[in-house]
């Protein structure tokens, strides 16, 4: 739906679009509000949900993810509506925008001192609260280097085949490259590609990067790594240079655990304000988790806790120029023989610390793979 009101160019009817993330609308349309400095007037019970007994604050402020509000200019809200009834998409009107910056939500069904659950203007909600100044004590692992003696190839065995191949991989009939790869549908490919429109050869490539067990012995390098990964991804795809890609950051880490904090501060730094600058990327868009912990009780007295490490998921997104000159990682039958490459990007350093092999031969390592020199993966996309 989103794709066809763009279609429109200067005629689309949306002014500004805001993801639903884990706060729920209360976060999503006060922020679409406050980023054109105006306020808002809203009616609850428009929002569309079928647990009609829920309160106001369940529904204010529930964690619904993977929706949108949008900003639609009111003398083309006609033409919105039509596109989503073709396009069979559900919407709501919930609300208007006002030149008062205030944010008011009525209740319908509620009078007197409840019909109004929210009433406050919106410099309450996006003034400027005091600084929190927080104390981070780095924690050093004493770590032993990784033993392969004898290691076989049939002992070094891992698979990710469950993690993708539980989703449809062919919706909306543009996909030009998704996860399965050659004759067998081998989950090897590095990118996911898919096509503007049904005749059109340009496209958007979309690729992960994500290495946190490396965060166990070196954070820092487990988001560089992160930031690596998904670049090198999206080279298989003609993607023209390197500032084109726009990445997403979800952070998550157990906050006030011991060594997490300067951990999460060490790689927000070396990913945020020396790698990407220095690649001439920007990450304009991310989210955070900050309790990846769990604690529990045996008994009155025996506390258990599992401490999630801090983790980098990395989403790089760019325009593709050609769908059709994708690179296809895949091997050939015994009648066309194979070349498989190595393009060293560790420079010979061949460190495998929290690497696949450490892991599937049970062990950590103490030196992990690390991005050596920025400048190799500008140049991987040429």
């Amino acid at each position: 739906m989103i794709d066809a009101c763009c279609a429109l160019g200067q005629h689309n009817p949306i002014l500004s679009i805001h993801d639903v993330g884990a706060g729920g609308i209360c976060n999503a349309l006060p922020e679409l509000l406050h980023d054109s400095g105006v306020g808002g007037d809203f009616e609850l019970r428009r929002i569309l949900n079928d647990d009609p007994g829920m309160s106001p604050m369940q529904i204010w402020c529930n964690e619904s993810q993977e929706r949108y509000v949008i900003a639609v200019d009111a003398e083309q809200y006609a033409a919105f509506e039509r596109i989503c009834q073709r396009e069979r998409c559900l919407y709501a009107r919930v609300g208007t925008a006002t030149q008062s910056p205030h944010l008011l939500l009525n209740d319908q069904y509620f009078r007197h001192d409840y019909a109004k659950p929210v009433d406050l203007p919106m410099e309450v909600l996006f003034g400027r609260p005091p600084g929190m100044n927080r104390h981070a004590v780095s924690v050093h692992n004493d770590l032993s280097k990784p033993d392969f003696t004898g290691l076989t190839l049939d002992q070094a065995v891992g698979d990710k085949t469950f993690l993708v191949t539980t989703g449809d991989r062919s919706v909306t009939g543009l996909i030009a490259r998704d996860q399965m790869v050659g004759p067998w549908q081998v989950p090897v490919a590095d990118v996911g590609v898919t096509a503007c429109g049904f005749k059109s050869i340009a496209g958007e490539g979309f690729a992960l990067g994500e290495r946190s067990p490396i965060a166990v012995i070196n954070a820092p390098a487990s988001g560089r790594m992160a930031i690596g990964e998904a670049i090198t991804n999206l080279a298989a795809a003609p993607i023209e240079r390197i500032s084109q890609i726009k990445l997403s950051a979800n952070w998550m880490v157990a906050a006030g655990e011991a060594g997490q904090d300067a951990a999460l501060y060490a790689t927000v730094k070396s990913v945020a304000l020396d790698l990407c600058p220095e690649l001439g990327m920007a990450i304009p868009v991310g989210k955070d988790s900050m309790s990846m912990k769990t604690v529990w009780r045996d008994g009155d007295e025996i506390e258990n806790k599992v401490v999630a490490p801090l983790s980098l998921i990395v989403s790089g997104f760019a325009p593709v120029t050609d769908i059709r000159k994708t690179l296809t990682p895949v091997l050939q039958n015994v009648s066309q023989p194979s070349d498989l490459w190595l393009i060293d990007l560790g420079a010979g350093k061949n460190r495998l610390g929290a690497s696949v092999l450490a892991q599937v031969t049970n062990q950590m390592g103490d030196e992990p793979a690390d991005v050596q020199d920025p400048e190799v993966y500008g140049n991987s996309l040429h």
